[in-house]
């Protein structure tokens, strides 16, 4: 997905404005012909597949003609199902799943089909199947308001790449067509302002003292008895938000391992580590990506999403998926005993303490050759530029004093 916390792009939102940036509009109706879920999108999709010559990467959009596949499209039953929209096109079909509680509604997981036997999106394909791809998704919007998100919102999941654009949705309609209101996505929310400073007084509260470094805990990944993830780190969340008095302010909470319970998801290309905190309601999640042509796996996505009570608007939500940390080869583990911080949005870093880490690979539940991190390279390069620059001063001393002392022999010969 795009950051949370970014600014508003201004060229989307114009395009919205003029009525050009307009995507398939998409509907699906009860037995009585009401409409219970309406969308408006548009989508891209990166595909790797393997062709006769081999791997192959090809893009496409979701076209204009694409349909409701009546047939896998729903209002859903209460207790029993949930509302799902379909969309075919070529072939392929895309399904929403919706869920929703006493207040809001939303979107979790995202289903994209397609089948390699499509020539023109999949040329020289080596096989005609079919694939299945699901994609977690963080849609959320409040009981009777729409969805809309005019910034790109991007996942990854098992050879593609999915991006959604200017998206309107809605589920659970009261009365068969969108509602006024609007749930806006994070990614179309402003970034804070600083509020101006204010005159220094003396019974100003101090701000609360930065904790102390987090407890390092394991945690690992598996699927079919296989593993595809060990790591040993301590985490630290660093997040900037506004208060109920407007002002900004930036905290520092560590993941208590004690108060922490973790899951996860092994994929080809894909490792998943999510971790729930009972302490603000707090989901971290991790996902650890390939460079197949450079032999090499990396912290790629880090997604957040916790409660701030007293921040002005108490969810508080950052993800980006384009990022390249904790990098090593394929079969190695990476270790850093240095804090390295990991900028994720503007209004969030993750700080990783004494890491261990190795993502694919993995044999027999142990970290591989270790590839230290290039802090602690630079770390050992100044105990040893200290210890040489010490040496060289005590052989200076050393010859200075051998050279005043032949001189003052030299004073005293036997005539």
């Amino acid at each position: 997905m795009a950051v949370p916390g970014g600014v508003l792009r201004p060229l989307p939102l114009l395009l919205l404005l003029l009525g050009l940036a307009r995507g398939v509009e998409f509907t699906v109706k009860n037995s009585n012909n009401t409409a219970c879920i309406m969308a408006n999108l548009s989508a891209n999709f990166s595909v790797t597949y393997e062709a006769r010559s081999g791997p192959k990467t090809v893009t496409f959009e979701l076209p204009a003609t694409a349909k409701v596949l009546d047939s896998n499209s729903s209002c859903g039953k209460e207790n029993a199902s949930d509302p799902i929209l379909t969309i075919a096109f070529r072939g392929h079909t895309l399904a929403l799943s919706f869920t929703r509680n006493a207040t809001r509604y939303g979107v979790q997981l995202l289903r994209f089909g397609y089948s390699l036997s499509d020539s023109e999106y999949f040329p020289n394909a080596s096989s005609n199947g079919s694939e299945l791809v699901d994609f977690k998704m963080d849609i959320k919007a409040d009981i009777d308001k729409k969805y809309r998100c005019v910034s790109d919102m991007q996942v990854h999941g098992r050879n593609v790449t999915l991006t959604l654009q200017n998206t309107t949705l809605q589920a659970y309609l009261h009365n068969g067509s969108f509602s006024e209101a609007e749930s806006h996505c994070q990614q179309d929310t402003p970034s804070p302002t600083p509020a101006p400073p204010a005159p220094p007084s003396t019974s100003s509260p101090s701000p609360p003292p930065r904790p102390e470094s987090p407890s390092v805990s394991r945690y690992n990944v598996s699927n079919n008895n296989e593993t595809c993830l060990l790591a040993s780190m301590g985490l630290q969340l660093n997040v900037t938000y506004v208060l109920r008095d407007n002002t900004t302010v930036t905290r520092v909470f560590n993941i208590n391992p004690n108060k922490t319970t973790f899951s996860g998801l092994c994929e080809a290309q894909l490792v998943t580590l999510e971790l729930h905190s009972s302490e603000r309601n707090t989901v971290l999640t991790l996902q650890f990506g390939t460079n197949a042509s450079a032999s090499q796996y990396f912290l790629q996505g880090v997604k957040l999403n916790t409660v701030l009570p007293d921040a002005r608007e108490p969810a508080f939500a950052a993800t980006n998926n384009s990022l390249r940390a904790l990098q090593a080869t394929l079969g190695n583990s990476y270790k850093c005993n240095s804090e390295e911080r990991v900028r994720v949005t503007p209004a969030f870093s993750l700080s990783i303490f004494r890491v261990w880490v190795q993502a694919f690979r993995v044999k027999d539940d142990k970290f591989g050759s270790v590839e230290e991190c290039p802090l602690d390279q630079d770390s050992m390069l100044i105990p040893i530029a200290v210890g040489g620059a010490l040496a060289g001063l005590v052989l200076i001393v050393l010859i200075a004093y051998l050279i005043g002392r032949k001189r003052s022999h030299a004073g005293y010969q036997t005539i």
